[in-house]
């Protein structure tokens, strides 16, 4: 007598609940993407139409409205500059600040553990860069983490108002501030006028620096 062999089958609906759940988990928005979202609402919440927003930045609409729409993302000088027409620092467009702005009392602290305000990157200039404390409005110091591409347009710099602060952390950077060019090593610290064309990037490997901005509350640029 021979036995019958039968073949366990499982049954289509078990694997259903797993499907619908990866189905269901809503995709992450792209960095450069909210930072477009949320520098529209910041316009409309300050009551500016995108050509006046543009005009009191120095940009043209065409570009401004790339960078809502999330098909550009500017380098941090620019945003700056779009920041300070809205009344509020650069760091506030990138990460939800909601929480930073009920809680300020005149010191903001973020431990290495906390969630860090969104990575910015992947632009035609090749700078990454994220805030390094809770963004709040009214806050004339921004200093950021920058990691430096490996080479840079040579037609490319950046200027705005106030002044910059670098202290590289890794590796070894290239940093020119008008006609002058800098050797600087972990370590090193170069202070300048931002109002001076610059530029920068890595040699010889990845290197970071922290960078500190700062800006006067309240000032209007009228960079070209």
């Amino acid at each position: 007598m021979v036995a019958s062999k039968k073949t366990a089958r499982v049954p289509k609906r078990a694997a259903a609940p797993a499907a619908a759940a990866v189905a269901a988990a809503p995709a992450e928005v792209p960095a450069h993407v909210d930072l477009g979202v949320r520098l529209k609402q910041r316009r409309l919440e300050a009551g500016l139409t995108l050509a006046a927003l543009a005009e009191q930045a120095g940009f043209g609409k065409a570009y401004l409205s790339r960078i809502e729409s999330g098909q550009k993302v500017p380098p941090i000088g620019s945003l700056a500059r779009i920041a300070s027409v809205l009344g509020i620092e650069a760091a506030s467009l990138l990460t939800d600040n909601t929480h930073a702005q009920q809680s300020w009392r005149g010191v903001s602290l973020v431990r290495h553990a906390d969630k860090r305000p969104t990575v910015m990157g992947g632009s035609a200039f090749g700078y990454d860069y994220f805030a390094l404390t809770d963004a709040t409005t009214d806050r004339a110091l921004q200093p950021f983490l920058f990691t430096f591409p490996d080479k840079v347009d040579k037609f490319v710099f950046f200027e705005h108002e106030g002044e910059e602060m670098m202290h590289v952390l890794t590796g070894r950077v290239e940093w020119q501030v008008g006609v002058d060019k800098f050797i600087l090593e972990p370590g090193d610290t170069l202070h300048f006028d931002a109002r001076i064309p610059h530029r920068g990037h890595a040699l010889a490997g990845p290197a970071t620096a922290l960078v500190v901005i700062y800006s006067p509350v309240g000032y209007h640029p009228n960079l070209a």
